[in-house]
């Protein structure tokens, strides 16, 4: 940019950034769609949390959509809001296994596998689409890209649990999983924050200079 003039190439890589997300939004949300709806129709804790992932990541790419362009300091705003958005299916599967530990029925195997199966296709394509665009829009895009990578490791390890509770007759395989999934939800929310905080430093750094 040169006196005040947004260049040709940087609209364009705007515009790159802008479409990338909003496909990898449209596929979370279709994603979400079909997974809460087995989620709770065979009873899963992981698979719960795992559709909520998808709603998270869905309100995660719209916000990169419209946030681009903004300045530092209210990129980092919308930074640490994202990381309290990252939080939310974290709640939601301790919820579901504290719901589940009373009764830990296991959920039917086969939509169990076959449902992480096609999320993790979703997810890989939504990192593959991310990992072009992950140093876009700061902590934003790497919050992005943080969570559709994390998604594709919970959905194989879903997969492997459902072969555990086909083995164990087990309901506890899941809930376990579930608190993982916590546990996996609070780690990247913790590394959106810290980014964003950087951002705000960078922001305080760029208005004191300019003040000087």
């Amino acid at each position: 940019m040169e006196d005040g003039v947004v260049q040709p190439s940087e609209t364009a890589d705007t515009a790159r950034v802008r479409r990338t997300v909003l496909t990898v939004a449209g596929l979370n949300l279709a994603g979400f769609g079909v997974e809460v709806v087995v989620a709770f129709a065979i009873g899963s804790v992981a698979l719960v949390a795992d559709s909520v992932d998808f709603l998270e990541d869905t309100a995660v790419n719209l916000l990169i959509a419209l946030a681009l362009g903004w300045p530092l300091a209210r990129r980092a705003l919308a930074g640490r809001a994202m990381a309290g958005i990252i939080l939310l299916p974290a709640l939601a599967a301790a919820w579901q296994a504290v719901v589940k530990a009373g009764d830990p029925v296991p959920p039917d195997v086969w939509p169990l596998a076959l449902t992480a199966g096609g999320a993790a296709l979703v997810n890989l394509t939504a990192a593959l689409l991310l990992a072009r665009v992950r140093h876009h829009g700061g902590s934003l895009g790497r919050a992005a890209f943080l969570s559709a990578r994390n998604d594709v490791a919970v959905n194989l390890a879903i997969i492997a649990m459902a072969g555990l509770t086909a083995w164990t007759g087990s309901g506890w395989p899941d809930i376990a999983l579930g608190v993982g999934i916590v546990l996996l939800n609070g780690t990247a929310a913790v590394e959106v924050w810290r980014l964003a905080g950087e951002e705000r430093l960078a922001a305080r750094a760029l208005a004191g200079e300019g003040a000087a």
